[in-house]
């Protein structure tokens, strides 16, 4: 089957701002692939450290942050992309498909998330701050159900500044991990979109409170610390230079700003 110069023209474009999401371990652990009428998204063997996550938990999470990127420029370019997770059991590496189907008009909430997704991601601590309001926690806390997961507050010092936050999904597979990273991308980008810097680590053992929070049936994905940013001073233009990325390991918070 052919697929015409424009519609594969418009994937290859997906594909290349579906790469800007978080990374496992310092490298894009999956590749996409435009074939006839989809782009699949699959697990890369050659770039996944087994031996760092055995399960391939966190390799599933930021492959879901990268779907939100896609998905986000197809709706940019007037696409609806409809998207379907682990799509054939025989093919396992085979993590999620995407097609493009009829027209889209975008919002202006899809607008400002696809800009955040060029903003640039940095590993340095905010130097000032505060503690984000109740109304923009619920709108984060939104963002995460409108991707089939949940993100509850945890109790925080008195006179600490960071928010933190626990991402739930009820259930602990391979389809919840993919979700998971989608519902973590779109926190992600809506806390950029509302001057809220967000810190993440995929190991959630030893968090206090992870347990308290969370519902019966719903697992712990990532633990978030929330700081809703001074307003900043005026600058001369509107992106600084990306700054390397930071992994995700034990401990190892990645920092988006």
């Amino acid at each position: 089957m052919s697929v015409p110069a424009t519609v594969r023209a418009s994937a290859e474009r997906l594909v290349v701002a579906a790469t800007m999401g978080p990374t496992v371990h310092d490298v894009h652990a999956w590749r996409f692939k435009v074939v006839a009428g989809l782009i699949e998204l699959h697990a890369d063997p050659d770039r996944f450290r087994r031996l760092r996550d055995p399960a391939g938990r966190a390799l599933h999470l930021a492959s879901g942050a990268a779907l939100v990127n896609l998905r986000l420029t197809a709706a940019q370019l007037g696409h609806e992309a409809v998207v379907r997770l682990l799509p054939d059991a025989g093919r396992p590496a085979l993590l999620a498909t995407v097609r493009l189907v009829g027209r889209h008009r975008v919002t202006r909430e899809e607008r400002l998330l696809c800009a955040a997704t060029l903003r640039p991601q940095s590993g340095t601590t905010s130097s000032s701050g505060e503690r984000p309001s109740a109304h923009v926690l619920n709108e984060l806390r939104e963002a995460a159900r409108l991707e089939g997961a949940a993100l509850h507050p945890l109790p925080t010092a008195p006179d600490g500044v960071a928010q933190r936050a626990v991402l739930t999904t009820a259930g602990d597979g391979r389809t919840e991990w993919l979700r998971a990273g989608q519902a973590l991308q779109r926190v992600l980008l809506s806390g950029t979109a509302r001057s809220v810097s967000a810190s993440f680590t995929f190991e959630t053992g030893d968090v206090p409170a992870v347990r308290e929070v969370a519902t019966p049936g719903e697992f712990p994905q990532a633990v978030l610390e929330l700081v809703q940013e001074a307003p900043a001073r005026p600058r001369g233009r509107l992106f600084e230079p990306a700054v390397d990325r930071q992994h995700e390991g034990k401990r190892n918070w990645q920092r988006i700003r």
